[in-house]
């Protein structure tokens, strides 16, 4: 297409491939954009190179092995996508799972809650030229690392929920310490906060950029932080409260903006509150004692039926509708994932805005492309 500058000159559109392999793509997406110039005019998200097949490969698992398979698709999550799995199940079979159980899930939850933000807390603003928070996030992933990799066994993929509760009892004193990470963390998070959030070039490349209002938020089906800074005042948590949740008391951090910046504000300062609540549900599990798992036959078959389970993953709203013929396997598993929406609205926010600007929407939307391409 020729266009008419008024200048004289005409100029043709430019198409554009970002990716599917590129350092700001968290993955294989690809974006198809055409560009006036320096402008962007259209952009396409195409998915679908990382394509797993898991939902399929949940047909030809027992429900103890999907687990497995869940755990991965969003990698940065890897507690929660296994939990939802388990809760989905044990609401099919009629399971009560251990109190002691339950509140360590939610801690856990709230740890890998942390864990996922000082990812992306790091990350993006190194994919716009800031370094220096990538090394302070990581210097607080590290410390609680260790503490989830004490009690699991496991890194990235957790593998520590199971149908009925959780693997096993955490080692003796691993509540103390912890605490003590999580304390850590707490006093030394204001360090990200003060070189990255104020900064006057971040403001500049964030703030303005990327406006996702809270109309369009509720369109492309957007949850999570990235609704929540356009304004939408939705947790699961404390609106469908799951696991201990009802029994605690959950800030929900929202913004008006809905800007890149609004975005990684909401993910810092969601950090703050899930510190608070991991160690307040510390606190409980100490109090209780008792088993953290119900022993189960040997071959788990679930009833026929069908069932529903979504939870709030750090990226937002993850869905898991499970279908039983009775069997030892799922009929069908299928995955509402946070990253696919938040993906899809791409197509809106990108038109208009300039080719330097449009990494810096990209990295604010907060997506993992294992979770899109599930």
């Amino acid at each position: 297409m020729t266009v008419g500058t008024g200048a004289g000159l005409d100029t043709a559109d430019m198409v554009l491939n970002i990716g599917p392999q590129h350092p700001s793509t968290h993955g294989v997406l690809r974006l198809k954009l055409t560009l006036d110039g320096e402008r962007v005019v259209a952009c396409e998200p195409i998915v679908g190179y990382m394509h797993r097949g898991a939902e399929k490969l949940f047909e030809v698992r027992d429900y103890r092995q999907i687990i497995m398979l869940a755990n991965r698709h969003d990698w940065l999550s890897a507690f929660s996508n296994e939990l939802g799995v388990a809760l989905a199940v044990e609401r099919l079979m009629g399971i009560e799972v251990p109190e002691r159980a339950i509140w360590l899930r939610t801690a856990m939850a709230e740890l890998n809650r942390v864990l996922n933000h000082l990812m992306f807390l790091g990350s993006y603003p190194l994919e716009i030229g800031a370094i220096t928070p990538m090394f302070y996030a990581f210097r607080e992933r590290e410390t609680l690392q260790a503490v989830m990799e004490e009690a699991t066994g496991g890194r990235m993929h957790f593998m520590f929920n199971r149908v009925g509760g959780v693997k096993e009892e955490v080692p003796a004193g691993w509540t103390v310490r912890a605490r003590q990470a999580i304390k850590t963390v707490r006093k030394r998070l204001p360090d990200l906060d003060h070189v990255i959030r104020k900064n006057d070039i971040f403001l500049a490349r964030t703030v303005g950029v990327g406006v996702l209002t809270a109309a369009q938020a509720a369109a492309y089906g957007a949850s999570g932080p990235v609704a929540r800074a356009s304004g939408l005042d939705f947790d699961l948590r404390r609106d469908e409260p799951y696991l201990a949740y009802d029994q605690l008391n959950v800030p929900v951090v929202t913004k008006k903006s809905g800007d890149c910046h609004a975005r990684f504000e909401v993910l810092l300062d969601q950090a703050y509150v899930s510190l608070d609540l991991a160690e307040e549900c510390l606190d409980r599990v100490d109090k209780i004692s008792g088993p953290v798992n119900v022993r189960l036959p040997k071959v788990v078959k679930a009833p026929e039926g069908h069932t529903y389970a979504w939870t709030e993953n750090p990226l937002g709203i993850n869905g898991y509708y499970l279908v039983s013929r009775g069997e030892k396997t799922p009929w069908r598993m299928k995955m509402r994932t946070a990253s696919y929406a938040n993906v899809q609205a791409l197509a809106t926010l990108i038109p208009g805005c300039l080719v330097p600007d449009l990494i810096a929407i990209l990295g604010s939307m907060f997506f993992v492309v294992g979770d899109i391409d599930k």
